[in-house]
């Protein structure tokens, strides 16, 4: 879940709390090219105060207004296109041959938003059933292989969850960066750290600083498709550790830091404790994009950017790995 609509739900909750009136917008269908694909949400107050989005801007300032003027429905759910016709398309910024569907809901029953809002936090996935006459909402445990989003003339049903988790090995200079950025995307951050000294300088808070040894900490982890796992201790031994079992796990990425020589070197190593090819093949290092990044904080901007590449990414190939990044790390 994007950290976007994970805040949605945050205020949602927050503004229902304060009793005032508000709406649940979702994205359930996109022809052509959209800044915002299903799924996406925004949450928006009587007076037009909003947070998330389900466009580039112009949307959301029509659903702003018609939310002050009292055009929004107040009793049943209603679907919205936007981009019919060519002027409109133009007006609302979309792009040639754009248009967006959407679903507006008042929102009056904060029992499931926090039913939702707990399966996030417990990294479940959930699905949510809104009957878009009477506003009856069910949830229920998903599977990974449900469709996100599906719409019928008189159900709306959506699949949300869970959060993206990052464990990193290591509690140095490049993992703090690391932690800090991640976690404005809004990833569960967990450090491992066995090193007492190393452990005792952590000073990012939000994270959870776990003392155990990396394969441990991985198995701990029980990674997922939704799991990222980089080694960034600059000791062979640690980060080997963690990648023995991280690269045997079913996470979407397991890096390493270190020069192109040292990661070959770490390749031939994982031969020898008989992980197969494919599974070393896996592993992304030099870890990050190619950005030419040096310093901590680029590192960690070049491995975020990786991530990003990988979760966004609509076509099965390898991103451009960081041949000449971490040199300094020879």
């Amino acid at each position: 879940m994007d950290s976007v609509d994970l805040s949605v739900f945050k205020t949602l909750q927050k503004w229902l709390e304060a009793d005032l009136t508000v709406w649940l917008v979702t994205v359930v269908k996109t022809f052509g090219s959209s800044p915002r694909q299903p799924g996406a949400m925004l949450v928006l107050r009587s007076d037009g105060v909003l947070v998330g989005s389900v466009s580039g801007g112009c949307i959301e300032d029509d659903l702003a207004n018609k939310a002050v003027s009292g055009e929004l429905p107040t009793e049943q759910a209603k679907v919205m296109v936007y981009g019919v016709t060519r002027d409109e398309a133009q007006r609302f910024n979309l792009p040639c041959g754009g248009t967006l569907e959407l679903v507006v809901e008042p929102v009056k029953n904060s029992v499931w938003v926090a039913e939702i809002l707990n399966a996030i936090n417990g990294h479940r996935l959930i699905k949510r059933e809104l009957n878009l006459s009477s506003l009856h909402t069910h949830c229920s445990d998903a599977k990974a292989t449900d469709i996100p989003v599906q719409i019928t003339d008189q159900q709306l049903s959506v699949v949300y969850g869970p959060r993206w988790r990052l464990l990193i090995i290591g509690a140095g200079q490049t993992s703090a960066y690391l932690a800090n950025i991640a976690q404005s995307l809004d990833y569960q951050v967990s450090i491992c750290e066995p090193r007492d000294a190393m452990r005792e300088s952590w000073d990012v808070g939000g994270v959870e600083l776990l003392n155990l040894m990396p394969d441990d900490a991985v198995l701990a982890m029980q990674p997922d498709a939704h799991t990222a796992i980089v080694a960034l201790t600059h000791d062979p031994k640690l980060d080997d550790m963690a990648l023995l079992e991280a690269l045997k796990s079913a996470a979407f990425y397991v890096g390493a830091l270190g020069s192109k020589k040292n990661n070959a070197n770490r390749r031939q190593r994982l031969a020898m404790f008989d992980l197969s090819a494919m599974e070393i093949e896996r592993l992304h290092g030099p870890v990050g994009l190619s950005i030419g990044s040096r310093t901590p904080p680029e590192i960690a901007i070049a491995i975020l950017a990786e991530l990003i590449q990988l979760r966004r990414s609509t076509m099965v190939r390898k991103p451009f790995r960081a041949e000449e990044v971490q040199s300094v790390c020879n």
